[in-house]
């Protein structure tokens, strides 16, 4: 028998993935999407599964409360995804983070108990660790996020395993590691570095760009939270992450091989401020319950890279006025300063 799905978040790059890859994959199971379809958020992504009568989208705000009450009737399992996740956002405007990955989780998880869902997956982040100079971040190592996302997304988890121990409420969380793939919004790490080097752009490197982050394909990510809901114990965290830790500066330069362009686009500008150093997360946990990344480093972002390069008619369109006026404010010294090296035009698109 078919269960029935609501996913929040769900226009979003994680959020669609997983959509994409359940429809694809459980014949008999139904999904509601709920979205706010914020900046980030895309009824693009959504494109390919726009037809198909076993999804459902909801245009509105994990905030407002009776709308979730309404949708979480008869759901079996909630998939929240939706969060405010860019960090350099969240130095400039704290505020909407709390918003939406602390109080909008909350809305969620207190309409889920009276709901009585069978399983609630709160979708998280290996930041939440904070920064991690040698080994790899255990699931029951202390929280210490060092950015207002980061401290938003640990809140949110808290209040989930609150609803876990007072309410029991069958609650799972995940912590992945840093996700690529085709759909992720241009204002991330790889899409950044793909489109300004398609258009010839200097590419900002924060400091000395020798900050390391493990690769989590969107796919493999995927994988892993379908295994966490079939397989994961509730009360529990689990790490997921990809095994492929790079700096970003050599991760800069093999996107720029990929693509045909010069290193010399890589420009060095100040780092930000409170910039985690390392992140890298143990996955045993995860492994015991049969799952592995599947996906090659270098073949998944070659396939990320190709997948851009042929669909400009959907990234184009997102570097628009308020995209632009936006980094232009957040960077204002740094970013702003090398778009003009190569004077304003349709094709500009500054970096984050």
């Amino acid at each position: 028998m078919g269960r029935r799905l609501l996913v929040t978040g769900g226009a979003g790059f994680i959020g669609s993935a997983f959509v994409r890859n359940h429809l694809r994959d459980y014949a008999d199971d139904t999904l509601v999407v709920l979205d706010k379809l914020t900046y980030a958020g895309n009824l693009a992504n959504l494109a390919p599964v726009a037809a198909d009568r076993r999804y459902q989208f909801v245009h509105g705000d994990i905030g407002d409360a009776e709308l979730v009450a309404q949708l979480m009737r008869g759901a079996d399992i909630v998939v929240n995804c939706a969060a405010e996740t860019h960090v350099d956002r969240s130095i400039l405007a704290p505020g909407a983070f709390i918003e939406t990955d602390v109080r909008g989780t909350w809305v969620l998880l207190e309409a889920a108990r009276r709901a009585e869902i069978g399983r609630f997956v709160q979708v998280s982040t290996d930041e939440v660790y904070g920064e991690v100079p040698e080994g790899a971040s255990r699931e029951d190592d202390a929280l210490l996020p060092r950015s207002p996302y980061a401290a938003s997304k640990a809140g949110g988890e808290l209040m989930v395993n609150a609803y876990h121990v007072t309410y029991g409420l069958p609650t799972l969380v995940t912590r992945a590691s840093n996700n690529y793939g085709p759909y992720q919004y241009p204002e991330k790490f790889l899409p950044l570095l793909i489109t300004r080097a398609l258009d010839d752009q200097p590419i900002p490197l924060y400091g000395d760009g020798r900050q390391r982050r493990d690769w989590l394909y969107m796919d493999d990510h995927c994988a892993a939270l379908e295994r966490v809901i079939e397989q994961g114990e509730p009360g529990t965290a689990y790490n997921i992450g990809g095994g492929n830790e790079r700096e970003n500066r050599v991760l800069a330069e093999q996107v720029l091989t990929l693509l045909g362009k010069p290193h010399g686009l890589i420009q060095r500008v100040p780092d930000r401020p409170g910039h985690d150093r390392r992140y890298a997360v143990d996955t045993t946990r995860l492994e015991a319950l049969g799952w592995a990344p599947r996906e090659s480093f270098d073949a998944a972002l070659e396939a990320t890279v190709r997948w851009y390069v042929a669909n400009e008619a959907w990234w184009r369109p997102l570097q628009d006025a308020e995209y632009q006026e936006y980094y232009c404010r957040n960077y204002a010294d740094r970013t702003c300063l090398l778009g003009r090296v190569a004077e304003s035009s349709p094709r500009h698109a500054p970096q984050g």
